[in-house]
C-alpha cells in the first residue's frame, strides 16, 4: 500500500449547529490571468470535530481522512486561534 500525503488547510470556523461536525470556510486569493486583479475565492469544507470544542470565529487546521458521511471527509487537527483572543506581541 502507498503512503499517500494527505491535504491539510486551515480556516475559520462558521457553523458549529450540528453534533460533532463544523463548517470550515477556508479563503484563497487568486489572480485574473488577464486583469491581474487579485480576488478572494472561498471554500466550505465540513469537518469532524469529536468533542464539540470549536465555535464560530475560532481558526483551525484540518486534514483529509476517510470518509465519515455523506460529506465529511476532514478531520481537525488542532487549533490556530481561538475567536476574540489576540495573538501575544511578538509571536506573529
Amino acid at each position: 500500500m502507498e503512503n499517500k500525503t494527505k491535504r491539510t488547510f486551515h480556516g475559520t470556523v462558521v457553523s458549529d449547529k450540528m453534533d460533532k461536525t463544523i463548517i470550515v470556510r477556508v479563503d484563497r486569493t487568486r489572480v485574473h490571468p488577464k486583469y491581474k486583479k487579485r480576488y478572494t475565492v472561498s471554500q466550505k469544507f465540513h469537518v469532524h470535530d469529536e468533542k464539540n470544542q470549536y465555535h464560530p470565529g475560532d481558526t483551525v487546521a484540518f486534514c483529509e481522512t476517510r470518509p465519515l458521511s455523506r460529506h465529511k471527509r476532514w478531520r481537525v487537527i488542532g487549533i490556530w486561534e481561538k475567536a476574540g483572543v489576540k495573538a501575544k506581541e511578538g509571536t506573529v
